[in-house]
């Protein structure tokens, strides 16, 4: 597999805070990576670095086989700050703006239509920047980011502040860009919208990563049977002794259980059925991101 970003032990601080601390992160063609951690964990700071708009005090970082000062400018776009868009000018003049600081062809018109497409915003193209609503200001933002098609988009918490339909459509824009064979690096909070378009993710803590990996492996936990039945004490003490489970325990109402690798859920079913009791309730709950992030940060 290409390697498109290689971080090797770089550090930050700032005064006595330490932003980052010896963090190394290889990124390879086709991730889709998110970094994630709480307020002040060095997303922001870290993304800084590898765009070159902070120097790190240690450590390294390289774009392909490119040295640090080397960015691949024309191949990435980024979104880590809010642009300044032009209020009394239209989407597509403030997009020609964005494609003069990229040194992108003005005169290539077809290249504003497909990043107008993608972000929706076609019909907007000749409305002033100070009529937009707050969701379509961050499609705009997108549009300037992919002008150029560039291969690798760093992304800033890019829906921060949308409202569900602005995330969907952002979370679109980003697995769209993600089948052509880019790669993606974007710093979240929204752990759910990380889950769904992810495939690696770095967990960050004060500065420090604390975990890393693909997505499918991190939150690859045990699966979680809830039962309940009229005669609870009694169908407890049946699955106690059956030896069908990793884990038991009584909660209330319902009954927790963790099955081994030698039954399926639908066996603990027929097993309550075969010994007289009803379940009025059966529920599978899976692991989630939002559960393993929050039990890697708590430690």
């Amino acid at each position: 597999m290409e390697t498109v970003l290689r971080i090797n032990n770089i550090s930050k601080k700032y005064g006595s805070i330490t932003a980052v601390n010896n963090l190394s992160l290889t990124v390879e063609k086709g991730n889709i990576y998110g970094i994630l951690g709480p307020n002040g964990s060095g997303k922001t700071t870290t993304l800084s670095i590898i765009l070159g708009t902070i120097k790190a005090d240690s450590g390294s970082f390289a774009w392909g086989n490119n040295p640090e000062n080397k960015l691949m400018n024309k191949n990435l776009g980024s979104l880590l700050e809010q642009p300044n868009f032009f209020p009394y000018l239209t989407i597509l003049q403030n997009l020609k703006i964005a494609a003069t600081i990229k040194e992108l062809d003005l005169k290539n018109e077809s290249e504003f239509d497909r990043v107008l497409n993608i972000t929706k915003l076609s019909e907007r193209r000749y409305s002033q920047f100070k009529t937009l609503s707050f969701g379509m200001k961050q499609r705009l933002t997108l549009a300037s980011v992919l002008l150029g098609n560039p291969e690798v988009l760093i992304l800033d918490e890019p829906t921060n502040g949308l409202d569900p339909e602005g995330i969907a459509d952002v979370r679109n824009v980003i697995l769209q860009e993600a089948e052509k064979g880019k790669t993606i690096i974007l710093a979240s909070h929204i752990l759910d919208e990380v889950e769904k378009v992810c495939t690696h993710i770095a967990i960050m803590k004060r500065g420090n990563m604390i975990a890393n990996g693909k997505v499918k492996d991190l939150i690859k936990t045990d699966d979680v049977i809830i039962l309940s039945s009229d005669n609870l004490d009694q169908l407890y003490e049946l699955l106690a002794r059956s030896g069908m489970y990793k884990n038991i325990e009584k909660k209330g109402f319902n009954i927790n259980v963790i099955l081994n690798e030698l039954y399926k859920p639908q066996d603990i079913n027929e097993f309550a059925f075969k010994n007289g009791f009803i379940l009025s309730k059966f529920e599978i709950k899976r692991g989630t991101l939002e559960d393993k992030f929050l039990e890697i940060v708590k430690k």
